[in-house]
């Protein structure tokens, strides 16, 4: 084989190797969760989880004191449809300090005085539509808060503060590419369950984990 040869055949093989390697690497990713859809209702302050379009679980949380809004600097919560981009925390106690998504060895507890950092899980959002497209990059999350006294009512900078115990179960059951949905509206209005009936049978039925 001359020196023409050679040279293709060496470019064909690593051609060969490098779309098996992509290859490789695509069966080794997490599966995209498709059968979870959360909702975040700004009007309720309340989250709903949806499985295969059943409701699961509803949780007290907490959105942006300082309104909607998805631009930078604004500290406001996005509207919009969304995705979970990552999740962080697998295994922390509850009440585990994060800074920049990393553990800082404190754990702090629920309503500690003076005390207001991301705690206990994390759940990385990514914006889907114009209207969201920042939320990625200005880390809109859903996260633990120690400040568990103001879940309920608009209190964050911009994430969907949640319970610790209640982030852990939420963290637990969805998967990276789940769909969240963050309305204006109450979680009545786009979600049949949670009619005055279906809402009573929901909140009595802690085994799926409904928090009132």
């Amino acid at each position: 084989m001359g020196r023409f040869g050679k040279h293709n055949f060496g470019r064909i093989a690593r051609y060969f190797f490098l779309a098996a390697f992509a290859i490789f690497l695509a069966s080794c990713a997490a599966p995209k969760d498709t059968e979870h859809h959360i909702v975040v209702s700004v009007h309720d302050q309340k989250l709903a989880l949806l499985e295969k379009g059943a409701l699961v679980a509803t949780y007290p949380v907490s959105t942006s004191k300082f309104g909607l809004s998805d631009r930078a600097g604004s500290y406001g919560t996005p509207l919009g449809e969304l995705e979970i981009a990552n999740k962080i925390g697998d295994g922390a106690p509850a009440g585990t300090v994060f800074k920049d998504r990393r553990r800082t060895g404190e754990v702090v507890a629920v309503n500690a005085p003076g005390r207001d950092p991301i705690v206990t899980r994390i759940i990385w959002l990514r914006g889907m539509q114009a209207q969201n497209r920042n939320a990625f990059g200005r880390d809109i999350y859903i996260h633990g808060t120690p400040e568990e006294r103001n879940i309920g009512r608009p209190a964050s900078y911009g994430c969907i503060r949640m319970r610790s115990v209640d982030i852990i179960n939420l963290y637990s059951q969805v998967g990276p590419g789940a769909e969240v949905s963050i309305i204006n509206p109450s979680l009545a209005s786009v979600i049949p369950e949670l009619g005055a009936k279906g809402t009573q049978m929901a909140e009595s039925n802690h085994a799926i984990g409904v928090i009132r």
